[in-house]
């Protein structure tokens, strides 16, 4: 559903609407309209973070990554930073946590095992160079069996009573817990956690973005730092992401979250719809139980049950998905145990006919 290969998370319509009226002219970036003086970029998201996940404070920058890079760099330059060994990740594109680590000017003090690590390990560790305390999700892998990771609550009074900061990058970040073990933004923050950073265009549902929030102490000093405006987000942007906060201040649906909520009974009758339709071409399929996957680094091997349209053939499927994808409008289906499958979960709501039509043209072609 968060394809981070095909751009993640479509916006919300009211996202759209607002990033489009911006770039069309001026807009009050940084202007207090009242008193007509310069005012702050980000002062609606800050209240928004704050109504939604009970925040100080809110910074807004390009991306996840950027977020953490910033937040190392203005809170641990030159001190250390401990990890437990087992949230060491890589994710997609060589994103390493240790290379974020050193690019921030930090210094990596691991404790722990690969998968148990305990509030022990951490406190064995502190010394005088300990500036931060880092939790780090596991993004798009899970650790199972005999595993042992420390409570945020336990690690928040650790840090605190040392003088330390806490700080947990949840890499999606979810404003509603979404798996049991796994804190939601407002958790972790109740929970004691300094900063809490995380990405814009996956759970959240809106534009590539990075968030910090957390303690206004802690924030500022982010704002406060060079790096900051090097990695802060245009007028778009901010006017996407203050849009989908909004969105979620109304409850209105998210397209991801429509998406991952849609009731199994509408997929299988939007599947026999496109397996009459493409019949009408022609075109022999079948609908048959699938599993989709959240995707974005965001719930690792969590499953939602969806409903896939099946095209089966001896051979040429390849090419056939070779085609879809490099028409307009691309089509990018799965090609498994000799079948062509279009999964009916991400589909929108005037899709069938489309992809119908243009199966159609290519499945002749081949």
């Amino acid at each position: 559903i968060i394809h981070t290969n095909l751009g993640r998370s479509p916006w919300p319509p009211r996202a759209i609407e607002a990033a489009a009226k911006v770039a069309q002219g001026y807009c009050n970036l940084e202007m207090e309209l009242e008193s007509g003086e310069r005012g702050g970029r980000l002062s609606s998201v800050s209240s928004l973070m704050q109504f939604l996940v009970g925040a100080d404070d809110a910074i807004v920058v390009n991306n996840g990554a950027a977020a953490v890079l910033l937040a190392l760099t203005a809170l641990a330059r030159d001190r250390e930073v401990i990890v437990s060994r087992g949230e060491l990740v890589e994710i997609g594109g060589s994103f390493r946590v240790p290379d974020v680590i050193a690019s921030g000017g930090a210094l990596l003090r691991e404790v722990g095992t690969t998968n148990r690590t305990r509030v022990a390990d951490y406190a064995s560790a502190i010394g005088p160079e300990t500036s931060v305390l880092l939790r780090v999700h596991s993004s798009n892998f899970r650790l199972i069996g005999y595993t042992e990771s420390a409570p945020i609550a336990a690690l928040a009074q650790l840090a605190h009573e040392h003088q330390l900061l806490l700080l947990d990058d949840q890499g999606s970040g979810s404003l509603e817990q979404m798996l049991p073990g796994t804190p939601s933004i407002r958790q972790a923050l109740h929970g004691g956690v300094d900063v809490v950073l995380f990405s814009g265009d996956k759970l959240l549902g809106g534009p590539q973005a990075g968030f910090a929030v957390g303690k206004r102490d802690v924030i500022q000093r982010l704002r406060r730092h060079p790096m900051y405006r090097a990695l802060r987000v245009d007028k778009t942007i901010l006017a996407g992401i203050e849009a989908t906060l909004i969105s979620h201040v109304l409850t209105e649906q998210t397209p991801v979250a429509e998406m991952m909520e849609r009731p199994l009974s509408q997929l299988e009758q939007k599947g026999q719809q496109l397996v009459t339709a493409l019949g009408h071409v022609g075109i022999k399929a079948e609908a048959l139980s699938s599993l989709c996957y959240v995707g974005g680094g965001s719930l690792p091997e969590e499953a939602v049950p969806s409903i896939a349209v099946v095209v089966r053939a001896e051979q040429g499927l390849d090419s056939i998905a070779t085609a879809l994808r490099l028409g307009a409008p691309a089509i990018v289906p799965r090609v498994h145990g000799g079948a062509l499958m279009l999964d009916i979960r991400t589909m929108g709501e005037f899709d069938i006919g489309l992809i119908a039509n243009r199966v159609a043209s290519v499945w002749c072609k081949g």
